[in-house]
């Protein structure tokens, strides 16, 4: 308990507490207010996995930029910025040892154009114990034309914990023809193993008087992370860096002519890029984490990687993450 308070911000919109009770995990305590939503059901997924589900709702569909200025919080882990903010969701999710929880979403996030320059916030906190794994799973984030987003993900980790994170956003309304028009957009995530740096990792995208984010992302319109950590893992990490290692070797291969050595056959000066590029990298320790990073051209070819690579979680949350609809 004095643990999970010194991690409540000042302005805490919500807060998740699992543990375990009769041998299964379960939602323990559940708060939210204005703007977020929690909704907890008492059935998803097998009941033999024990695993605890969780739901983050925004009312409205989205966030929004509104006139308010967001105290700062007692904990360094979820200080806000020092900027005028739009609307700001701040969690805290606290995982028991030997729980296991998911928390996703209904649909992608919605980030609405910024009023006055404002910058929209969400903020999250996760405490995550010995044996226990957390999977933060939602749907990507949509930036609609001139929004401002900024969004922070800590999470506290024991050298046994599991964590699996997933971070994406998209492009926009492309399929309206809206393109990388918003205008500022920062994901920043740290763990913390034993309250000391093990990963972190930051993105942003600015529009420049030089070059637009458009000119830089040219026809891709989906960018996500996916981040896997623990010894329960240990098995999903090693498949995804073979696959993945075997698409790119698939995709990126020079092309070759087909008339041989000799052949007369012009080659295209621009080659066409892939559909999907991914990468995937080891971090801590002896290898104990993974990152994988990917970028898309639309966001179904994304989904499908990861429905694909993370259907191994179904023993351990008593369902595949992101099914198809």
């Amino acid at each position: 308990m004095e643990a999970e308070a010194a991690m409540a911000p000042a302005a805490a919109t919500g807060a998740v507490r699992v543990e375990k009770v009769r041998g299964r995990s379960a939602v323990t305590r559940c708060f939210a207010k204005y703007p977020l939503k929690l909704i907890a059901p008492s059935k998803a997924g097998r009941a033999s996995s024990g695993a605890a589900w969780l739901y983050a709702i925004t009312y409205g569909g989205g966030i929004v930029s509104v006139s308010r200025r967001i105290a700062s919080s007692s904990s360094p882990g979820l200080q806000s910025t020092n900027q005028p903010t739009g609307d700001i969701i701040s969690c805290t999710v606290a995982v028991g040892d030997g729980c296991a929880a998911a928390m996703t979403t209904q649909a992608s996030t919605k980030v609405y154009k910024a009023v006055d320059s404002k910058c929209s916030e969400q903020v999250l906190e996760a405490r995550v114990g010995e044996d226990a794994l957390f999977a933060l799973i939602p749907d990507p984030v949509t930036c609609f034309s001139m929004a401002r987003y900024h969004q922070k993900q800590v999470f506290h980790v024991f050298p046994n914990s599991n964590l699996v994170v997933v971070d994406w956003f998209t492009s926009g309304r492309y399929e309206s023809g809206e393109k990388w028009n918003f205008s500022f957009y920062k994901s920043i995530n740290h763990i913390l193993l034993e309250d000391q740096p093990l990963f972190i990792d930051s993105v942003l995208l600015e529009q420049s008087s030089n070059f637009s984010i458009a000119d830089r992302m040219q026809e891709y319109n989906v960018v996500a992370m996916v981040i896997l950590l623990g010894p329960k893992l240990k098995h999903i990490q090693d498949q995804m860096q073979d696959e993945v290692k075997k698409m790119m070797s698939v995709q990126l291969r020079p092309p070759t002519s087909a008339g041989g050595r000799y052949s007369t056959r012009s080659q295209p000066l621009h080659p066409q890029r892939p559909p999907i590029i991914a990468s995937c990298s080891p971090f801590g320790r002896m290898g104990t984490g993974m990152v994988a990073r990917i970028t898309a051209v639309s966001t179904e070819s994304v989904y499908s990687f990861l429905r694909h690579h993370l259907a191994a979680l179904e023993p351990f949350l008593g369902a595949c993450p992101y099914p198809a609809s």
